[in-house]
């Protein structure tokens, strides 16, 4: 899952993770190979064999999902450190790549039932021109409005800034709060870590909190701020004081320090996008882990389920599956965890109780996905621009009385994804503050979601909505709440200090949990990876 809506100013960072530096001072030797042993269960024979398409039985690194995350990172690893990571497997325990990226194309629609779209960063176009994907790019309209609902009426969030002043969503005191906030006139830092709540109602106000923040983290996280850690969820804000004094203090530091380092030349390949919009791909999101896992060929491996991971004595590891083709045994010199945490933590309490536990601590809630389309003549007319549906989508406080998150008008986002005459919504439900949605039916999920929008977007007296598609997702985004980096450090310290070296832990629980920074993480984790293969290389 991602962000219903793109606030740039608000992306989480990633917590840094300790990994080995190689030694200069020795010359590598001959690495001694593993081989791929396959036990199927029929018999007791135990065979070895080479991974298909290779002349090395070797196995670098076996990566364990094959969501984006863990797509991604064997890609890096295919275009950026093939030089020790020339044999690299993927192994995912459903019958298809993506993990909760979920595009459906039927009856003349294109929706997304996961993620919709990504902020086009220079890595996840990197990323989408190495697949083979940069024709195929679309991007949003920059200078869409998104709106939030605010005592009934649905008001345009400003996204540039000279539109401040103007802009009707807060109130002159909100904004004059605000302001003097940011410049750091507000009470200190409490020292402890604050909650998202805490972060922005002390430094930039009440009506900023209420009226942005809070609807914001709905659509990013389906989350309560209340509980969201401001560090762990939006780590690149909460810098900016740490390193400032306040919001904007920081952002000038940060721009003077940007400024004495030259940045390197930007790859030519990559489109300019213009301002701050969202991409996708012409056939959806499902193209880019479709596109990766063409390129990495057999060495995707589907219907492949973990069942144990053991140490060996040499310093590999040895990974169980049952497959369809009964038990499989791997054996590899490195191994990246890219499922969800609570299934990484049965798999590693063997390993670690410490790890395990940790993992387990992290909470993801329900978050449900209803697409549903009208006739265009259905939507108010004070909604229209130009006679159309114009935007990127609308968030809904939970303060404002509506049990729909946000939602996004795909057909205006994007093209060629609703027949004509039609308008496509994708809207998002359920989430911390609500995870009661698992008891309720399809159609009680719509019929939520429609009474909603009757309330602000479609006439009253519209007909009934064609329903196309509802996904409940019973633990769909994980929450980075208060000591979230704190239970992530421990986690991984304690692989460390047990020995477990080039056992490592990635996916969206680490990286965060937006589209784009899944691909950022994913280059951080194959550049840990590479730093421990090179040193494996001298050992």
């Amino acid at each position: 899952m991602t962000a219903l809506m793109d606030l740039s100013l608000l992306r989480s960072s990633p917590s840094a993770s300790p990994f080995c530096k190689p030694s200069h001072q020795r010359q590598p030797r001959s690495r001694k190979p593993f081989k791929l042993r396959c036990s199927v269960a029929e018999g007791p024979t135990i065979s070895s064999s080479k991974f298909d398409g290779g002349e090395s039985s070797i196995a670098d690194c076996v990566i364990v999902g094959g969501g984006i995350s863990g797509l991604c990172i064997a890609q890096a690893l295919a275009t950026k450190h093939r030089d020790v990571a020339s044999n690299v497997i993927v192994t995912e325990a459903r019958d298809r790549v993506g993990g909760n990226i979920t595009t459906v194309e039927r009856d003349g629609y294109l929706w997304e039932e996961g993620p919709n779209s990504f902020q086009p960063s220079d890595p996840i176009l990197t990323m989408a021109v190495d697949s083979g994907l940069k024709d195929d790019l679309v991007l949003g309209d920059p200078d869409a409005p998104r709106f939030v609902l605010w005592d009934g009426k649905l008001r345009p969030v400003p996204s540039k800034p000279n539109d401040l002043p103007f802009f009707d969503l807060m109130s002159i005191g909100g904004k004059l709060r605000a302001g003097f906030g940011a410049i750091g006139i507000r009470p200190p830092p409490p020292g402890y870590e604050e909650s998202v709540e805490e972060f922005v109602r002390r430094n930039l106000g009440a009506e900023v909190f209420e009226r942005l923040i809070e609807p914001f983290c709905s659509g990013v996280y389906a989350g309560d701020p209340s509980k969201l850690s401001m560090k762990a969820a939006f780590g690149r804000v909460w810098k900016l004081e740490e390193i400032g004094g306040s919001i904007i203090g920081g952002t000038f530091k940060t721009i003077q320090e940007r400024n004495k380092t030259p940045k390197p030349p930007r790859d030519p390949r990559l489109p300019k996008p213009k301002g701050q919009t969202v991409g996708s791909f012409r056939k959806g999101l499902a193209m880019l882990p479709e596109a990766i896992a063409t390129s990495l060929g057999s060495n995707v491996k589907l219907s492949w389920k973990l069942s144990s991971i053991t140490k060996l004595g040499n310093g590999g590891y040895s990974l169980t599956y049952e497959t369809p083709e009964g038990t499989v045994s791997l054996q590899s010199r490195s191994v990246v965890m890219t499922i969800p945490s609570h299934v990484a933590s049965n798999l590693l309490h063997p390993l670690s109780a410490a790890t395990a536990d940790a993992l387990s601590q992290f909470y993801y809630p329900p978050v449900a996905s209803v697409t549903i389309s009208y006739p265009k003549e259905a939507i108010r007319k004070d909604r229209l621009i130009d006679g159309e549906l114009k935007g990127f989508g609308q968030l809904h406080p939970r303060s404002q009385g509506i049990e729909t998150l946000g939602t996004i008008y795909s057909s205006a986002l994007f093209p060629n994804r609703a027949p004509p005459g039609r308008v496509l919504l994708l809207n998002y439900i359920g989430g911390a503050t609500n995870p009661g949605i698992l008891s309720k039916s399809e159609g009680e999920l719509v019929e939520a979601v429609d009474r909603d929008l009757r309330k602000m977007l479609i006439n009253p007296n519209a007909k009934d909505p064609f329903v196309l598609g509802v996904r409940v997702w019973p633990q769909a985004i994980p929450q980075f709440l208060v000591g979230h980096l704190d239970l992530l450090d421990t986690a991984k310290t304690a692989l460390r200090d047990s020995g477990f070296h080039g056992l490592f832990l990635g996916g969206n629980y680490v990286s965060g949990v937006a589209l784009g920074r899944c691909v950022e993480g994913a280059y951080e984790v194959a550049a840990e990876v590479k730093q421990f293969l090179s040193q494996y290389a001298y050992n």
